[in-house]
């Protein structure tokens, strides 16, 4: 088993190297690319009409494409960018006048704390759900339970949040919340209980938001994944045997049912480190979507290339680590 492990670590390597070189070309060869950025930053507008106020030289454009390595065919454009890498180098944002490294690392731990709350969460919330919904199949709970599921499945998570801000915190119906942001203008100045207060009304809103946006798909695999469970013949064996309907659930079927869960395990655990981009743009939260989105807007290479290559990694981490979950599920588990 260790072996496996070993080979899906090694491969985490020539994954990386192909998904950002294919991500690179794309942002090479794209219109509208970085050159253009760089080109209308340095024109500006000088009116409403958005005119240009200063002509660019042929030569300038040369100066910016030698410092974007765009004079270079994209391969050899690459391979810079690579041994920038080797050398733990994200490069600097264009944008942000900084290194894209710094910016991670501020931005990374804002959206952990939204997503790791949301993450427990909705697995707290999720799978006791799951379990009852199959247990009382049919009955009047699965039925109201359902329609709620599928009310907040239809709704887009954009506009779930917007309908969260405005009915508990714009002050149209009612303000129990701050409109967004992490944390109030006059953090500093709270207690240490005013501070744990201040986050927690900042997170309460954003944190159902991650919440509902895998809420009915955790659920119902849960509890189509224990009903599965329960039609098989072993727990009938072990009904059949003396042990208790509710014991040969706990004890045998509901391990096995957990498999399946295992398998999104990865996808919500780069979530957590990638940000939601729709929860953070509506909150105002200065985390890692609102940052991959700005890089994307901007044409920002070297910070959407960092972006990249972290948010994939830790993709394929995650992968790893559901399968880890499987063993730990279930011990007979052999990838070999």
């Amino acid at each position: 088993m260790w072996k496996y492990f070993l080979k899906r670590f090694l491969l985490i390597f020539p994954t990386l190297l192909g998904i950002t070189f294919l991500v690179f070309l794309i942002s090479h060869f794209a219109p509208g690319g970085p050159l253009n950025s760089e080109i209308a930053k340095l024109k500006g507008s000088g009116n409403l009409a958005g005119a240009s106020t200063k002509q660019i030289s042929q030569e300038e454009i040369e100066l910016i494409k030698q410092r974007l390595h765009l004079d270079k065919p994209a391969p050899v454009a690459y391979l810079l960018w690579l041994k920038q890498i080797v050398q733990f180098d994200l490069g600097e944002s264009r944008l942000h006048s900084r290194k894209v490294s710094d910016l991670i690392v501020e931005k990374l731990p804002i959206s952990l704390f939204f997503g790791l709350s949301g993450f427990f969460l909705t697995y707290l919330i999720c799978i006791p759900l799951g379990i009852q919904k199959a247990l009382k199949e049919g009955s009047r709970f699965d039925f109201i339970s359902s329609f709620i599921i599928f009310f907040t499945y239809s709704l887009p998570v954009f506009a779930f949040a917007m309908l969260l801000l405005y009915l508990f915190a714009s002050g149209e119906v009612f303000s129990f919340f701050p409109l967004g942001h992490e944390v109030s203008d006059f953090y500093e100045e709270l207690s240490y209980w005013g501070k744990v207060k201040d986050r927690i009304m900042h997170m309460f809103l954003p944190v159902i938001c991650y919440v509902v946006g895998s809420f009915a798909v955790l659920t119902l695999l849960m509890k189509n994944s224990l009903l599965d469970q329960i039609a098989k013949e072993y727990v009938r064996t072990a009904v059949s045997k003396g042990l208790s309907f509710s014991d040969s659930i706990f004890h045998h079927a509901f391990r096995n049912s957990l498999i399946p869960i295992a398998t999104g395990f990865g996808s919500n655990l780069t979530l957590i480190f990638s940000g939601s981009l729709f929860v953070e743009l509506v909150f105002n939260i200065d985390g890692m979507g609102l940052l991959s989105f700005e890089a994307v807007r901007e044409r920002d290479t070297d910070l959407m290339m960092g972006l990249l290559l972290t948010q994939s990694f830790l993709g394929l981490i995650g992968k790893i680590v559901s399968d880890f979950c499987y063993i730990l599920i279930d011990p007979r588990i052999d990838f070999e």
